[in-house]
């Protein structure tokens, strides 16, 4: 199943930079190694906002949102999930 998520990052403003530092380290080793995996296929930065998007291809609701709870900066984002289907009008034989 793939899902199409817009995650913002909502840091306050007075954390700890070491800790934020720590926090982005973990949470790109994890993208990272989802994205090996290929569970967390891409990866976009919205430009000038501390957010991206991104397309995840798991095996159900429950794993993304497992996924999701897993990420180190998770209680800091705000989080948008759209479910994603083929479109009849594609002309790519899938979904790459």
């Amino acid at each position: 199943m793939l899902f199409h998520v817009k995650m913002s990052v909502h840091l306050p403003v007075d954390m700890n930079p070491e800790r934020a530092a720590s926090l982005k380290a973990d949470e790109k080793a994890l993208a990272q190694r989802l994205q090996q995996e290929g569970k967390w296929r891409h990866l976009w930065r919205i430009a000038g906002l501390y957010a991206n998007y991104s397309v995840f291809d798991v095996d159900s609701v429950q794993e993304l949102h497992d996924l999701l709870m897993q990420l180190p900066l998770y209680p800091y984002m705000a989080i948008e999930v759209n479910a994603l289907c083929r479109h009849p009008s594609s002309i790519h034989a899938d979904d790459r």
